[in-house]
């Protein structure tokens, strides 16, 4: 499949540091023949060093990946956009054309780490987000039927 005919997909988020990050990181490793992903903020800061970590030891690497501000990316014209925080959910722009929004959220793998007494007990979460993510990317065409309705 040529890029012309991939999914467009946004994965959005409001700091693009983590969830968005590591959606972005599951559709390149597991979709890439059928998707093009993105991933963006609504308020970007940096990318999480932990979700780099969770991500490197499920043997992808998004190293390579920059926190995005939406703004850099408004004028692609997506097949959909995924908001996985509530935050983001509530402040999306208007995508205009045949731009689907769908909301999937996950948990905050940095708000909850907060409160970890380790940094093993810290990356729980982070590793606990990342499957999640990675599960609901690999049912993605699915989900994104679902999301129709």
């Amino acid at each position: 499949m040529t890029d012309h005919n991939k999914i467009k997909l946004l994965f959005l988020c409001t700091g693009n540091s983590c969830r968005s990050q590591m959606a972005e990181g599951w559709a390149n490793k597991l979709k890439a023949d059928q998707i093009q992903a993105y991933s963006a903020g609504v308020a970007p800061s940096l990318v999480d060093p932990r979700a780099l970590r969770a991500m490197s030891e499920a043997g992808v690497d998004i190293s390579g990946q920059r926190s995005k501000d939406i703004s850099e990316i408004i004028n692609i014209e997506f097949d959909y956009v995924v908001t996985l925080c509530g935050h983001a959910n509530e402040s999306c722009p208007v995508f205009p054309g045949k731009t689907k929004r769908i909301h999937k959220g996950f948990d905050d793998p940095p708000m909850l780490a907060a409160g970890a007494t380790s940094e093993d007990e810290a990356m729980e979460h982070y590793r606990r987000v990342r499957d999640e993510i990675r599960h609901f990317v690999e049912g993605l065409a699915e989900n994104l039927e679902e999301g129709k309705h």
